[in-house]
Parts: structure tokens; C-alpha cells; sequence
């Protein structure tokens, strides 16, 4: 996991780069990304945010993440339910493990994932330009609360 205080501080320069605004809302906003605990949701990200700025509708923070991520900064997963999450933390691709149950999402650091990129490459004649890896399962929380 990056330092929370350096990728705040790169997503507000790419923000100030850019020529955008930095409001108290969007500030707030890229805070929670920078930490990005849990790659939260959209609507995870309105309920901590609504704690401060009670009147910031959930189209306002979705915006805003589109916006960052627009300028390369935040990574998102999507989900076939629709139900999205975003990493601000590590916005480069990198595999997730995601629990079916709880839908935790942990960052394993695979060491074997540059020499996987290399042979996917080789095998199929392709640049590899992006990636996603997910895997799925259950996680230890969720397997110790069943028994």
C-alpha cells in the first residue's frame, strides 16, 4: 500500500495540472481515496462524505471519482452487479482477491505477475497494454463465522 499523504498529494497535482478546483467536497473526496481502505463504492464514499457536507448529492461524488479517474489516478473495479469499487491508492493494474461473501478486496503483491504479463505476451503475440486478475473465494473472517 502507497503512502495515504504522497498519493493525496500526487492526486492533487494532477487535479491542480489539470485546471480543476479543489473544493472542501472534492478534497474530502480524494482523501478517501488516497487511503482507499477496502477499495470503497460510490455509496460508501456519500455516506462519509454526507458526515461533513450533508447536502453532497451521491451524482456529485460519482463526478468527481470519474473526474480522477479520467486523469489516470484512481483504478476501478467493476463488477457485473454494477456495484463498482475504486483503489486511489494503487490506481496501476494489480490483482485483487475478493471474498464472495463479504466482498472484502485484499492486494496480494504477486512477484510471479511481471513474468505472467511477459508470458500471456509471448504465448498470444499481443502488447499487453492493461490487465485485471481478480480472484475469488472466501475469506478467513467469513470462513471462521461459518463453524
Amino acid at each position: 500500500m502507497a503512502d495515504p499523504k504522497k498519493r493525496f498529494e500526487a492526486i492533487i497535482q494532477k487535479l491542480r495540472d489539470n485546471g480543476h478546483k479543489l473544493t472542501p467536497q472534492r478534497l474530502a473526496i480524494v482523501k478517501i481515496l488516497a487511503k482507499s481502505e477496502g477499495h470503497p463504492s460510490v455509496e460508501s464514499i456519500h455516506v462519509r462524505i454526507k458526515k461533513e457536507f450533508s447536502t453532497m448529492s451521491l451524482a456529485t461524488v460519482y463526478r468527481n471519482i470519474v473526474l480522477i479517474k479520467s486523469l489516470g489516478e484512481v483504478l476501478e473495479l467493476g463488477f457485473p452487479d454494477g456495484s463498482n469499487r475504486y483503489d486511489g491508492n494503487n490506481p496501476e493494474p494489480h490483482p485483487h482477491v475478493i471474498c464472495i461473501k463479504c466482498k472484502k478486496i485484499v492486494d496480494p503483491d504477486l512477484d510471479s505477475l511481471d513474468e505472467m504479463k511477459k508470458e500471456v505476451a509471448v504465448e498470444t503475440n499481443f502488447k499487453i497494454l492493461n490487465h485485471r486478475l481478480d480472484f475469488f473465494g472466501i475469506c478467513g473472517d467469513c470462513m471462521a463465522a461459518k463453524v
